[in-house]
């Protein structure tokens, strides 16, 4: 009989221990040590697993067809994707809880079941459950009922053994599992959810996947710190991973590909959750200015870059004399410590009184900007609030604010400029040009600016 042994495994990082502890070393969590029972690999097993020979091939003699995707009517989630579903592709979701991630891919499913047969494996929902949220999202505008698709297979079931089955009856070519945390192994004696089951499970489905041709998608729970949680293996298992992200507050959706070995990263398709589940955002820009208020004091127009795509977004600034001993720089939105840089250099560089003022800024429609293309956006909404003078309301700021006070250049500067004068903006203030690359657009007029105090002379209204 072969021998067991028990270690102890982090839930949070999967480092593992002889013993027990209280804290682990490697991710710092605090009573994620879990006690599994490892058996060791029979004799059997061993020579089985190393009688599977493989044939080296010639580069030369490789096939290097492309291969055709899968079309996927919901054409944000094709973007995101790279154009559509691989075949033979596991792809990863993850997001917090309520954000939409069964709904969005209820929506795939009820798309993808007019051409071919698709399995919804639920741990979570019974049948009916989801039976009446897809007679939710099958309405029209005038809340009839649209007939449901007839090759959509729907099952409750944890066990990945009945789901292995369950695939070679209904030969689904699109398999959705919810989740990969409720999924567990019969042959190991872990709990659901648990590193050895999560990533045990993930690389058998990654064996149907590659053998089968079947494109399968998995929900993934997260930790309250925003990540996937379980192993960070189960990341690299996969080809694609999606986060959907969003203010629960807030309607808009953004799924964002933080890894995609078919297409490029850092993509983001932005959704509007409604009562028929998520409607796409054609174009994004417009809708988060929709509601901008002209001439007002503090609001500033941002482009920032979401992959291969331009989003112009609104960052509202807003000063207020403190009153306590130190000021507050509370920002929402955009990262802390850019905000710390910001504010200093306009207190030190452009001489702003800002030392003794709480300074709050926004991104509206609940968004996050994080690239330093918005630091020019950000410091214009702050001085703009404290002269209590309005910007220009036609006006775009781009660049990234130095520690001297310069702007510098960020990349994709056309395709920023070519979106804000989609949208009707007449004026771009930009950091000058070192050197000439390809051309601007010349539907909208160019600003060249050296530093930050010449950029704020430009964009307010009242020069100071």
């Amino acid at each position: 009989m072969p021998k067991t042994r028990t270690q102890y495994v982090c839930q949070q990082c999967g480092r593992t221990a002889a013993r027990p502890m209280g804290r682990c070393p490697q991710c710092g969590a605090w009573n994620s040590m879990v006690e599994e029972v490892i058996a060791a690999p029979s004799a059997a097993r061993r020579t089985r697993s190393l009688g599977v020979r493989s044939a080296p091939q010639r580069l030369s003699e490789i096939s290097g067809d492309a291969e055709e995707r899968l079309l996927l009517p919901i054409n944000e989630f094709a973007r995101v994707l790279g154009g559509g579903i691989v075949p033979g592709s596991i792809i990863l979701i993850g997001g917090d809880p309520g954000i939409g991630k069964s709904t969005l891919l209820l929506q795939v499913a009820l798309e993808m079941a007019h051409r071919s047969p698709v399995l919804y494996v639920s741990g979570e929902e019974s049948e009916r459950q989801i039976k009446m949220r897809a007679v939710r999202l099958m309405q029209d505008n005038q809340k009839a009922a649209l007939p449901l698709p007839e090759d959509l297979f729907l099952v409750t079931e944890t066990g990945l053994e009945a789901i292995l089955e369950h695939v070679s009856e209904v030969k689904p070519q699109l398999l959705i599992v919810d989740s990969i945390q409720t999924t567990t192994l019969l042959e190991l004696e872990s709990s659901a959810g648990s590193v050895s089951q999560v990533r045990e499970c993930a690389s058998k489905l990654r064996e149907l996947a590659k053998s089968s041709g079947i494109a399968v998608f998995l929900i993934g729970h997260v930790t309250k710190e925003g990540a996937i949680a379980g192993p960070r293996v189960l990341e690299h298992i996969v080809d694609t991973v999606l986060y959907l992200e969003g203010d629960r507050y807030q309607s808009y959706r953004l799924l964002r590909s933080v890894k995609n070995r078919f297409g490029a990263t850092s993509e983001v398709g932005v959704f509007e959750m409604g009562e028929r589940g998520m409607a796409e955002v054609t174009n994004p820009s417009e809708a988060f200015l929709a509601e901008r208020m002209i001439n007002a004091p503090g609001s500033a127009i941002a482009v920032t870059m979401e992959g291969t795509r331009p989003l112009l977004v609104e960052i509202q600034g807003l000063t207020s004399p403190t009153q306590f001993g130190n000021a507050r720089r509370t920002p929402n939105g955009v990262d802390f410590n850019r905000l710390l840089l910001t504010t200093a250099v306009l207190t030190r560089r452009v001489g702003l009184r800002l030392g003794e003022q709480d300074i709050f800024v926004n991104v509206v429609g609940g968004l996050t900007v994080n690239e330093p293309a918005a630091d020019l956006a950000i410091a214009a909404a702050i001085a703009s609030s404290i002269r209590n003078a309005p910007l220009r309301a036609e006006i775009v700021l781009i660049g990234e604010v130095g520690l001297s006070g310069e702007l510098r250049m960020v990349g994709q500067m056309p395709a920023r400029l070519k979106e804000a004068a989609n949208l009707g903006f007449k004026t771009a203030i930009v950091p000058q040009r070192m050197r000439k690359s390809e051309p601007w657009s010349a539907d909208i007029k160019i600003i060249e600016t050296r530093s930050l105090r010449q950029a704020l002379q430009q964009a307010l209204m009242e020069k100071g």
